[in-house]
């Protein structure tokens, strides 16, 4: 190589090994929360956004059109049954209930929930599966507690948790069963264990098993499934053999599966 193309290789790399080092210069953390503060306060930032617990969401609005609509509740066998207790992701609650649409499973939402239940996302996660999944509202656990209490028959409260005593693929399910999940952020509350575990009604708390060296939990919605097919596959899908008879006479808007 010669003189002229050994200056304009050392130019070359000199330039670039510059532009990489800009890359890794510091930062002003000062200027950083300037930027950020300027940004949050010129911006309407939804509360969903936040995940310290302080504020909750007013439970006040809708559920998506026509949800429950196609299902006679009356028919339809309470052989299991999701119990999300303050939920806080509206993807991950409209996707639980497109599951138990497609399991034949009620579900039932305890407040106080980080959105409002005629969030956009829990609509589009779910899509036009809400005519098919009757879905529950209650205000508080004391209150999903007063429910539970006066429906008839043997029940049960599972909670479901990652210092759960017993493996979900080794617990034996019966009819009546409550799975219980708590929030995205801290789980089931001390009260819903509490409960889980006493002589009443209680049927103890179980665990999903993951390596918990590389993942600290799954995926709520996740975990729904997981939870809600093993009891199902036990129970030879029971609830899946009673007919159900549609009250939808309009054609679904939707015609792809956008989501799956």
């Amino acid at each position: 190589m010669d003189s002229t193309g050994l200056k304009s290789l050392l130019k070359a790399t000199n330039l670039y090994f510059r532009s990489r080092a800009s890359l890794f210069r510091p930062f002003n953390v000062v200027q950083l929360k300037y930027t950020l503060h300027l940004y949050l306060t010129s911006h309407r930032i939804s509360p969903l956004c936040t995940l310290n617990g302080e504020d909750e969401i007013s439970q006040e609005g809708t559920f998506p059109c026509g949800t429950g609509e196609a299902v006679n509740e009356a028919l339809r066998p309470k052989i299991l049954q999701v119990v999300l207790v303050s939920p806080r992701i509206p993807g991950n609650t409209g996707a639980i209930a497109r599951t138990c649409a497609a399991s034949a499973v009620g579900l039932h939402l305890v407040g106080p929930m980080a959105f409002k239940v005629d969030s956009n996302k829990l609509k589009r996660t779910g899509l036009d599966y809400w005519p098919y999944v009757v879905v529950k509202i209650h205000d508080s656990w004391a209150d999903f507690r007063d429910y539970f209490t006066q429906q008839e028959g043997e029940k049960r409260l599972l909670a479901f948790t990652k210092k759960g005593t017993k493996v979900h693929s080794d617990f034996s399910y019966r009819k009546g069963d409550y799975l219980l999940f708590g929030s995205e952020k801290g789980g089931l509350p001390a009260e819903a264990l509490q409960e889980c575990n006493s002589e009443a009604y209680g049927g103890g708390t179980i665990r999903i098993p993951i390596v918990e060296t590389y993942v600290r939990c799954l995926n709520l919605s996740v975990s729904v499934g997981i939870a809600l097919y093993e009891a199902s596959r036990q129970l030879n899908y029971e609830q899946l053999q009673t007919p159900v008879t549609s009250t939808d006479t309009e054609e679904s808007f939707i015609t792809e599966d956008i989501f799956g």
